[in-house]
């Protein structure tokens, strides 16, 4: 059963829900969406749907990105594959959850999910472990960050067939690593991650 009651909207709060997907991923960006929206004044039936993006089929993320898109104030943020080599992808993700609060430019407390406050915000940040079930704006952030981050993948899965990328989105399944051991690296592989798959080259 999804998390959120609107009954009770008036029990969660106007913030900002922040969220990331591709963290453990082997290859591509990680990627942040910042929604902020008032329980309130959103549909009850969007409300009730909300949910951990990983507890949630891919039509239905689908379906809610939009009416989130139209019903919320989102942003966007990736930390590059690049970016994850340089200074690792936690500092990635953190660099990425700032840039997409601020994005917002909306002055609203901040909700983050897992054990991080997100550094450099001039708003009250909260990290909340388990944050996609107990957040609606964090759920929403989870589906939004999911939608756009399985669509880039499945997007470059068309330039690069041997991972396996439209089905595993990245993650190390044993195709996608099957793959990594036949061809090596692709340029979207995060190098601290792939040496010990990657065929040398």
């Amino acid at each position: 059963m999804p998390p959120f009651d609107p009954t009770r909207a008036a029990d969660y709060p106007a913030l900002t829900g922040c969220d990331e997907v591709g963290r453990g991923a082997l290859c591509g960006p990680v990627v942040v969406a910042a929604v902020w929206f008032d329980p309130q004044a959103i549909p009850p039936a969007l409300l009730a749907r909300l949910d951990d993006s990983k507890r949630v089929p891919q039509a239905v993320r689908e379906a809610l990105t939009p009416l989130i898109r139209l019903h919320a104030r989102v942003a966007v943020a990736a930390g590059s594959r690049e970016l994850i080599d340089r200074i690792n992808v936690r500092g990635a993700t953190l660099d990425a959850m700032r840039r997409a609060v601020r994005r917002l430019g909306i002055d609203a407390p901040v909700a983050v999910d897992g054990r991080d406050p997100i550094p450099g915000l001039t708003q009250p940040c909260r990290a909340v472990v388990g944050g996609d079930r107990l957040v609606p704006q964090v759920a929403a952030a989870s589906i939004v960050a999911k939608t756009f981050r399985d669509g880039l993948m499945r997007t470059l899965a068309l330039r690069h067939p041997h991972y396996a990328w439209e089905r595993n989105v990245g993650y190390g399944t044993a195709a996608h690593r099957a793959g990594l051991a036949a061809r090596g690296r692709s340029p979207h592989h995060r190098l601290s991650f792939t040496r010990g798959f990657a065929a040398p080259f």
